[in-house]
């Protein structure tokens, strides 16, 4: 096997600075000195062992993830997406999950720390509420608690687009299903959700917001508090797509029509919404980006401890929004 000290003497440089050249972990040096340590590791055909420099790091090349559960699509496919993106690192990940208690998450952290990961990425902040990791490095991603270093979606700005699509359609009694107070997540989308009603030059009217959580029957129970009513609104916005398939059950059990009754936006864009007999229109949000940037707040130095990167999302329109008759 070819080692780093082989590579060291057929570029005629330290151990150390082959081991800093082909750290990945590390900004790419381009430098002649680097360029001749990876010419040499090409020919020699060097293979980097991440465990062996995980140990000399006193770590182990794992980053652990937590999330509420792998049921909800929006957190399978942000783990696929750390993962795809620790792999350019050579990194592993192991993934726990919570039903997004706070005590279950205590439990899943001192878990993955007793099996030494070199650090966490948590998918289940709660707003005000920093998250207790004793020393471990960590970042959080979906979802902030206002304090620690995250790579989050720009909520605000999705409802916005969400809502003023509606709005630009002609609607003008604009429903909302909304999800759990503590998650930034639902707070924001919120937040743009009123914003955009108010620069449209429509009152916010709270009779119009049900729902307090992420969930298809949540989703489903809002969606019936909002719709089956004789002043119902002509539109509704779902802070999620599970939240919005419910809303679709809904109206699909009171017997209206998407969207020639009522039109339904989503948040998060999932693979499933495209293929509903009635494709979904909906808010895609960068899980790619998101997944990077949370790695980066965790693995490279010069990052705040507070700072907060912010990917924008894209409207996606689709078959379930129309003007109202």
């Amino acid at each position: 096997m070819v080692t780093i000290l082989d590579v060291a003497r057929a570029a005629g440089v330290s151990k150390s600075t082959v081991s800093r050249v082909l750290d990945e972990r590390l900004p790419r040096s381009t430098n002649a000195t680097a360029e001749r340590v990876r010419e040499a590791a090409a020919e020699l055909g060097y293979v980097r062992d991440p465990l062996a420099s995980g140990l000399r790091r006193s770590g182990t090349s794992t980053v652990g993830v937590i999330v509420p559960r792998l049921t909800d699509t929006v957190m399978a496919m942000l783990y696929e997406a750390i993962t795809e993106a620790a792999a350019g690192r050579d990194l592993f990940t192991v993934v726990a999950t919570t039903e997004d208690l706070p005590e279950v998450q205590d439990k899943a952290v001192q878990s993955l720390r007793r099996r030494r990961v070199d650090g966490l990425i948590l998918t289940t902040a709660r707003i005000g509420e920093p998250v207790g990791v004793g020393k471990t490095s960590y970042a959080l991603a979906l979802r902030t608690d206002g304090s620690g270093p995250a790579a989050i979606g720009d909520d605000r700005l999705g409802a916005q687009l969400a809502t003023r699509h509606l709005i630009d359609l002609g609607h003008h009694r604009i429903g909302l299903v909304g999800g759990p107070a503590y998650a930034s997540s639902a707070q924001g989308r919120a937040a743009g959700y009123r914003e955009a009603l108010e620069s449209g030059g429509i009152g916010f009217d709270p009779a119009l917001v049900a729902g307090d959580a992420f969930s298809i029957e949540a989703g489903e129970i809002a969606g019936r508090q909002l719709l089956d009513r004789p002043d119902r609104p002509s539109a509704v916005f779902a802070v999620n797509d599970n939240t919005a398939i419910g809303v679709l059950a809904a109206a699909h059990a009171l017997g209206l029509e998407v969207p020639r009754d009522v039109s339904i936006v989503g948040y998060n864009d999932i693979p499933v919404v495209s293929r509903l007999p009635v494709p979904l229109t909906t808010v895609r949000v960068p899980f790619r980006q998101i997944a990077a940037d949370a790695l980066r707040l965790l693995l490279d130095d010069g990052s705040g401890p507070g700072e907060t990167l912010v990917s924008a999302p894209t409207l996606i329109p689709r078959g379930s929004t129309a003007a109202p008759r």
